[in-house]
C-alpha cells in the first residue's frame, strides 16, 4: 500500500492468494476536520490495472463492439449479455499500448490504428484497486449483416464467447444516453464520443 499523508495501517493481511489476490486492511486516516477516524476494516481486491479500447471508423462514423456472458452481471440482477468495448488486465510490465493491440486483435479480430486518450477510471473504488486506461482508436468497421452481426471471437484457450457488432454511433450513443448500456467502460466510452465525434471525424478523416 502506497504512503498516504494521515494514513495509518494497524494491520495488513492477505486472506485470498489466488490469481486475484484479497488483502484485509485494518486502518485510520486523517478526517476533514483534522481528527483521527476510528479504526476501519476493509477488504481489498487486488486486480491492477487495465486498458480499454473503443473502436471508431470515423469513416463509416460507426463503433464496432463486442458482447460477452458475465456472471458478476447476473448475480448483480443486471442483464448477463453485456455490450462492451475490448479490455484486458495488462500483464506484468507490459504497456498500454501493448494491451490494447493485445485485446483488439483477440477479441474484435480488426487492426486499429491511430489511438487517443479518453482517460483512466477507477471501476469499484470502494473494493478493488483495478484501474483501466481508456482509448479511443481508429478502425475499420468490417462487413456486417443487416443487423450489424460481424460473426464470432475470442481464445479457446480461455473458453471466450464473444460476439462482434457493427453500432451506427448514433445509435449507440443515444443508447448509453438512455441507460442502456450498464458496463460502465462502454457507457463512459460513448458519452466521450458522443462530446468529441465531430473533433474525431476532422482530424481522422484521412486515413493513414
Amino acid at each position: 500500500m502506497p504512503p498516504y499523508p494521515g494514513l495509518v495501517i494497524e494491520s495488513d493481511e492477505t486472506v485470498w492468494d489466488g490469481r486475484f489476490p484479497v488483502q484485509r486492511i485494518r486502518f485510520r486516516q486523517r478526517r476533514f476536520d483534522g481528527t483521527m477516524s476510528a479504526a476501519r476494516t476493509w477488504e481489498l481486491w487486488r486486480r491492477g490495472r487495465a486498458a480499454a479500447l473503443l473502436p471508431y471508423d470515423p469513416v463509416a462514423d460507426a463503433v464496432v463492439l463486442i458482447e460477452q456472458f458475465r456472471l458478476p452481471a447476473l448475480a448483480a440482477g443486471v442483464e448477463p449479455v453485456m455490450v462492451e468495448v475490448p479490455a484486458g488486465l495488462c500483464d506484468p510490465g507490459e504497456d498500454i499500448a501493448t494491451t490494447l493491440a493485445r485485446e483488439t486483435a483477440e477479441e474484435l479480430g480488426v487492426p486499429m490504428r491511430r489511438t487517443l486518450p479518453i482517460g483512466d477510471f477507477v471501476l469499484t473504488p470502494g473494493g478493488c484497486d483495478e484501474h483501466v486506461s481508456l482509448h479511443v482508436g481508429e478502425v475499420t468497421a468490417p462487413p456486417c449483416d443487416p443487423d450489424g452481426l460481424v460473426g464470432h471471437t475470442g481464445l479457446e484457450s480461455e473458453a471466450e464467447d464473444i460476439r462482434v457488432r457493427v453500432w451506427p454511433a448514433v445509435r449507440a450513443i443515444d443508447a448509453a444516453l438512455a441507460g442502456q448500456m450498464p458496463n460502465s467502460v462502454t457507457a463512459i466510452a460513448l458519452l466521450w464520443l458522443a462530446a468529441r465525434r465531430p473533433m474525431l471525424r476532422e482530424i481522422w478523416k484521412e486515413r493513414p
